[in-house]
């Protein structure tokens, strides 16, 4: 009888022990998952606020880029305004050379001088004109004309010059282009 009852506190041992055992099994469970459920959480947010650096990192990018380009072309305007002055001042001289009065042509000659050497200052250029291949994108194109020194499509003669500010196009220059020499027809 005493081994039965061994066997009945092995039994009752068990028993008694399985619903304590079963409930520190579904707390491991539960906590397992819900580890499992925050490591995820974790990592979805860590992936957002990657993608959101990434964005303002870009972001940053564009905004210095256009600050450059605002403070590089911000004068586009008022130099845009100043080139007629330039085309008065150099048909002032060559109509002047014309002329007699070599004084006033001295003068207008170093005003413009002074005045072209400004607008270099901010980065503006005459685009070369005469001789060169025809560039609709640096020329415009208003007449033809044919040419024995100037081969075809280049440019023969410059009306008005155009003008550059840094890698921009301010004023295309007006010109004729060769078609060429005379045919003898």
């Amino acid at each position: 009888m005493t081994q039965d009852n061994e066997n009945h506190n092995t039994i009752d041992e068990l028993d008694s022990s399985s619903p304590a055992d079963a409930m520190a099994n579904d707390g491991a469970v539960s906590f397992q998952e819900a580890l499992a459920t925050k490591a995820e959480e974790h990592k979805a947010l860590n992936d957002k606020y990657m993608r959101l650096a990434a964005e303002f990192e870009n972001y940053k990018r564009l905004a210095q880029r256009d600050q450059r380009d605002q403070v590089r072309f911000g004068n586009e305007q008022i130099l845009k305004e100043v080139l007629p002055v330039v085309d008065n001042l150099e048909r002032a001289i060559k109509a002047a050379k014309d002329s007699s009065s070599s004084a006033l042509v001295q003068g207008v000659d170093l005003t413009l001088k002074q005045l072209v050497g400004t607008l270099s200052k901010f980065g503006v250029q005459a685009i070369d004109t005469v001789g060169q291949p025809f560039d609709p994108n640096t020329h415009q194109a208003v007449s033809q004309m044919p040419s024995d020194n100037i081969p075809e499509h280049h440019v023969a003669e410059e009306f008005q010059k155009g003008y550059r500010l840094h890698d921009r196009v301010l004023r295309a220059a007006m010109v004729s282009v060769s078609t060429g020499p005379a045919s003898s027809d």
